[in-house]
């Protein structure tokens, strides 16, 4: 073998070593940094309003990371417990009236109420489904989030021309919090397997981090009768 054929080879393997370690590291160091990111945040709104004598950034050395976020959270656990009894209740029903009186601060905050109340809801089946509609025309499939299934005045208007709709969430690449809102048949809605965390995974990664699939299971199932091609899918 040639030097020029093992100095290649050479240069392959330490380019495939660095290219290893990157995708061991960045994913970490992106998270990290994040989290980073997200507990100097907190703690740069809640210090502040942290009394001097209780603050251990006064007695130490040293900034203590995070002690604003543990204050945060303690914080918003008692006004939760505040609010779970008669007096708490009251006082937020107070809260609420005088926000109402306000044209677009109350605008404002019944839209982001119903959102949060909505996704931290217990009951709500918003995001459990996945799926995929041909979009942005024929032949083209994209993955969907199925929103709702619920009765509402748009289902009901269009029920005459298009069947039963379901809403459904078109996120964007490689951001998926961004999208559209779609209300798309349910007939022409075919539901996935794979979980909403990895239907996530796979349009950030823009189609490069894709769910395991056991083809062989699922012609199983099909053959058995135990599902259809489609419901399978």
């Amino acid at each position: 073998m040639s030097d020029h054929s093992k100095s290649h080879r050479g240069m392959t393997r330490i380019r495939n070593y660095f290219l290893t370690g990157f995708v061991v590291c960045a994913p970490l160091a992106i998270t990290a940094y994040l989290t980073w990111s997200f507990i100097g945040w907190v703690d740069s709104w809640v210090k502040p309003y942290i009394p001097g004598r209780y603050n251990p950034d006064n007695y130490l050395p040293f900034a203590v990371p995070g002690f604003g976020l543990i204050v945060a959270l303690i914080l918003i656990t008692l006004i939760g417990f505040l609010t779970a009894n008669f007096i708490g209740r009251t006082i937020f029903s107070y809260g609420e009236y005088f926000l109402d009186r306000m044209p677009l601060v109350r605008s404002i905050y019944r839209g982001l109420k119903q959102i949060f109340e909505t996704v931290l809801s217990h009951k709500s089946d918003v995001f459990k489904k996945v799926g995929l509609i041909e979009y942005p025309r024929r032949g083209l499939w994209a993955i969907i989030f199925i929103s709702s299934e619920r009765e509402s005045e748009v289902n009901i208007k269009l029920e005459d021309q298009s069947g039963r709709t379901v809403a459904v969430f078109l996120p964007s690449t490689p951001n998926p919090t961004t999208g559209f809102l779609l209300y798309v048949p349910k007939s022409e809605v075919i539901e996935l397997s794979m979980t909403v965390e990895e239907a996530a995974k796979l349009i950030i990664s823009a189609g490069l981090v894709t769910p395991e699939y056991q083809k062989i299971t699922h012609d199983l199932a099909v053959q058995a009768g135990a599902t259809t091609p489609r419901d399978a899918a």
